[in-house]
């Protein structure tokens, strides 16, 4: 879908100046189908990918990819599954200890894996702050 472009022409005549104006794209409000909203903000969610940058080549303002984005996150525009954001699965190693288990000292602990790191986590941590943590880990890394 692209811009409309306005060509402006002034003709001198012998009644003054007589001016033709061309309208040539489409007019009006666009309507964008949800299967190109749906591939726009997918195209959105791949790494190093700005919003600005993705509205830009479509010709659009930056606020309606945001708005489709939103969308997309309530469930009202679905995504294809090639473009939805994919999980890494979760694996639990129970940890083997080597002698009697006395429950004062020994506590389970939860070990995840991130690119290679390791983030080892108590079971009385909540799971907002394993959230933010491994959220930092993956900056980190």
């Amino acid at each position: 879908m692209e811009h409309q472009n306005e060509h402006r022409m002034e003709v001198p005549s012998r009644n003054g100046v007589s001016r033709i104006e061309v309208l040539d794209g489409p007019t009006g409000r666009r309507r964008w189908p949800d299967e190109v909203k749906a591939r726009i903000v997918a195209e959105n969610l791949a790494p190093g990918a700005r919003v600005c940058d993705v509205a830009q080549k479509h010709g659009l303002i930056a606020r309606h990819v945001s708005q489709w984005r939103g969308l997309a996150r309530k469930g009202k525009l679905v995504l294809s599954a090639d473009s939805a954001p994919s999980f890494v699965p979760l694996v639990v190693d129970p940890v083997a200890s080597p002698g009697p288990v006395n429950a004062k000292t020994d506590t389970a602990v939860i070990r995840i894996e991130i690119g290679g790191a390791v983030l080892h986590v108590a079971p009385d941590c909540s799971p907002d702050r394993v959230a933010a943590l491994a959220a930092a880990l993956k900056r980190v890394l």
